[in-house]
C-alpha cells in the first residue's frame, strides 16, 4: 500500500487500508493487481482522491489532443491543357502540403471536347505522381467520374525521412568541397 504522501507503507490488511483511507477522507484505489497463488505478490493500492486524479487524466488527454496535428485534405484543381510552368507551381505547392502531413487531392476538370483526350489527362496525373513520389504514396489511383478525373495522394513518412537524410548528406558534401 502507498499512503496519501506517496510513501510506501508495505503489506497491509484490506480492512486496515480501507479505514486509513476513510480517516484521510480519500479513496483506496488499486493501482496494480496482484498475482494469485501461494507465493504471488499482493495487489498494490494507493490512498488518493480518485475524482481529482480522474480530472487530471482528462486534462492531460485534452491537452494531448489539442497538440496533435490533424491531417487535412488539400485540393488542387487542374485542366487537361495546363501549362508546364503552372503544373510545376501546383506540384511545388502540393509537395509543401504533403511535407506538412496533409493529403492532397488532384481534380482535373474537363470541358466540351476535352473529354476526347482523357488518356493524355490521366498521363499527366501519372506524371504528377512521379514528381511527388519521394514524399507521397497513392491513396486513390487516378480515375474518371463524369467530367472530372480525381486522384488522392497521402504523405509517406518513410520516404520523406529518407529524402531528408539524403539532402542533408548532399549539403554536407557540398560544404566540405567549398
Amino acid at each position: 500500500m502507498i499512503d496519501e504522501e506517496q510513501n510506501p507503507v508495505g503489506v497491509v490488511d484490506l480492512d486496515d487500508a480501507k479505514s486509513r483511507a476513510r480517516e484521510a477522507g480519500l479513496d483506496l484505489v488499486e493501482v496494480s493487481p496482484g498475482t494469485p497463488g501461494p507465493d504471488g505478490r499482493p495487489p498494490v493500492c494507493k490512498i488518493m482522491d480518485y475524482g481529482k486524479w480522474k480530472y487530471a487524466q482528462q486534462k492531460k488527454e485534452q491537452k494531448a489532443k489539442a497538440h496533435a496535428k490533424k491531417s487535412e485534405l488539400k485540393g488542387m484543381r487542374l485542366r487537361p491543357n495546363i501549362d508546364k510552368h503552372d503544373l510545376e507551381l501546383k506540384v511545388k505547392k502540393a509537395r509543401e502540403f504533403l511535407e506538412d502531413g496533409d493529403k492532397v487531392q488532384f481534380v482535373m476538370l474537363f470541358r466540351g471536347r476535352q473529354m476526347a483526350h482523357k488518356g493524355l489527362a490521366l498521363g499527366q496525373m501519372r506524371a504528377i505522381t512521379e514528381m511527388l513520389d519521394d514524399v507521397s504514396k497513392i491513396e486513390q489511383d487516378p480515375k474518371m467520374m463524369g467530367r472530372r478525373a480525381t486522384m488522392l495522394l497521402a504523405p509517406d513518412k518513410g520516404k520523406k525521412d529518407a529524402t531528408d537524410s539524403k539532402r542533408e548528406k548532399e549539403a554536407a558534401a557540398a560544404k566540405s568541397e567549398a
